[in-house]
C-alpha cells in the first residue's frame, strides 16, 4: 500500500478564500494566489510516484475548475481538527500525511522526508512560523483523538496538538511560512533542506 498525501484546501471561489489576504490585496488577487499556489503544490506532489495524492476540498461537492487532474474527496463537517481526523481515518492501515494548501515553499521532498521519518516515529509535524503547522503525518500507531482541544488559527495550535501525542515519538520537519496577509507575500526565505528533527514526547 502506497503512502497517502491529503491536501486540504478550500474550493477556489471568489470571496471565500484567503479572506485576511483579500482584505489587503482584493478578492480576485487572493483567489488567483490561492488557485496558483494550490495548483503548483498538486503538480509537484503528483509527479512523485512514491505516494498517492488526494485533494480534500471544502465545502463538500464543490466544483473547483483547477487545471490539475487529481482524486478528490470532501472534508466533511466540523472544525479543522474534526475534518483532519476524518481524513486520517480513511487511511488507518497505512501512513497518511495532511498538508495545507497555502504554503508556497512546500515540496514533494518534504512529504517524502516525513514518510521516511515515520519509520521510527509515530507522527511528524511541519511547524509554521505562526505557531501552527502546515503538515502532519501519521503512522498506524495514532492517538484515538489526535486533534482534540487545539486552539486553531492561533499561535497555540501546534503545542496544543502535541499534547495529544505525549508518550509517542514525534519528529518535526523544516519550519515554513504560510500566507495569511499581504505582509507574508514578499520573497519567502528558503529553509535548509527537509531534515526531520527528533523529539520524544
Amino acid at each position: 500500500m502506497r503512502d497517502t498525501v491529503v491536501v486540504f484546501a478550500r474550493a477556489p471561489r471568489l470571496g471565500t478564500v484567503k479572506r485576511r489576504l483579500a482584505r489587503d490585496i482584493g478578492d480576485r488577487a487572493a483567489l488567483r494566489f490561492h488557485r496558483d499556489t494550490l495548483s503548483h503544490l498538486l503538480r509537484g506532489l503528483l509527479r512523485d510516484r512514491r505516494f498517492r495524492t488526494v485533494l480534500a476540498l471544502t465545502p463538500d461537492g464543490a466544483k473547483d475548475r483547477l487545471p490539475v487532474r487529481v482524486a478528490r474527496v470532501g472534508q466533511g463537517m466540523g472544525d479543522i481538527g474534526q475534518r483532519m481526523h476524518a481524513a486520517c481515518r480513511k487511511f488507518l492501515k497505512g501512513k497518511v500525511a495532511i498538508v495545507g494548501s497555502d504554503i508556497p515553499d512546500a515540496r514533494a521532498a518534504d512529504l517524502s522526508t516525513a514518510f521516511r521519518a515515520l519509520g521510527c516515529h509515530d507522527a511528524v509535524f511541519g511547524p509554521a512560523e505562526d505557531g501552527g503547522y502546515w503538515l502532519v503525518a501519521l503512522g498506524p500507531r495514532r492517538p484515538s483523538q489526535p486533534f482534540v482541544k487545539a486552539r486553531w488559527s492561533t499561535e497555540h495550535a501546534l503545542a496544543d496538538t502535541l499534547r495529544n501525542f505525549r508518550g509517542r515519538r514525534v519528529a518535526r520537519t523544516r519550519m515554513l511560512r504560510d500566507v495569511d496577509t499581504a505582509c507574508d507575500l514578499p520573497m519567502h526565505p528558503r529553509r535548509s533542506g527537509p531534515k526531520p528533527e527528533d523529539n520524544t514526547r
